[in-house]
């Protein structure tokens, strides 16, 4: 329990990776503020299972690619619960598309929500962090944000750009006890890219398994919630502006 007393805002909980890391920080003892865009009876799921485990949550829909969303939603959090203590920037969206078939609606879409939500939540809970002389902050990255795969230019500027955001506001933001992580999972199974491993992308898949040093194809998300647990309590008090791929060992 190394979150006791605290408060965690996970942005995109709902589902996927969110989801899990939602209830892992519920489970650490932080009351978690679970953020959803759309499906209201998925996000009051989570709430219910969290409470059912003995934890404390509750749902606050806001859309993390609009600036006005991002500060009233991150406001109600704080009005509910007196405080801010660990941010997880997870909310994000893929598309494979190739360069070619790249429109600016769908540029737009993953730069908004992937990057620039990811900037303006960091923004918005400062004043809380500064308030009570410190904070945690986890960004989602990307094995993509690390490396280049084709088909998915916007993907990888998004993800690429939250890397070094991280380390940006880390070299910031440390000298007041705010630290600002990201992790880079791998290929992990979430509803975003379940195009990907559905019937007909068996050779897909394959490859998938093929390329990673375990012989994995895809992860579960439950693999992402030990890294948000550590990077969210004290035990990496000293860990500023790291990028922790959790990859399975694909980019070694």
């Amino acid at each position: 329990m190394r979150l006791n007393g605290k408060v965690a805002i996970v942005t995109g909980g709902s589902q996927g990776i969110g989801e899990a890391v939602a209830k892992r920080l519920a489970k650490e003892g932080a009351t978690v503020a679970v953020n959803y865009s759309r499906n209201d009876a998925n996000a009051q799921r989570v709430v219910s299972e969290i409470e059912a485990a003995g934890g404390k949550a509750k749902a606050f829909k806001a859309d993390c690619s609009k600036v006005v969303d991002i500060q009233r939603f991150v406001g109600e959090v704080g009005e509910a619960f007196g405080r801010i203590d660990i941010l997880v920037n997870n909310a994000g969206t893929f598309r494979t598309v190739p360069v070619a078939e790249t429109t600016e609606d769908i540029w737009d879409e993953q730069i908004d929500l992937n990057l620039k939500g990811t900037f303006f939540c960091a923004q918005s809970v400062l004043p809380w962090f500064r308030k009570q002389g410190g904070g945690k902050i986890i960004n989602f990255s990307s094995i993509a944000g690390v490396n280049a795969f084709p088909n998915c230019p916007a993907y990888c500027a998004s993800k690429g750009g939250v890397s070094l955001l991280t380390k940006a506001l880390a070299s910031e933001l440390a000298a007041e006890n705010i630290n600002v992580n990201a992790i880079a999972p791998g290929n992990v199974a979430t509803p975003i890219n379940a195009h990907l491993r559905g019937p007909g992308h068996e050779d897909y898949v394959a490859l998938m398994s093929s390329r990673t040093p375990t012989g994995r194809s895809f992860m579960d998300v439950d693999d992402m919630t030990g890294a948000a647990a550590y990077l969210a309590s004290d035990d990496a008090k000293g860990v500023h502006g790291l990028i922790m791929l959790v990859d399975d060992g694909w980019c070694a």
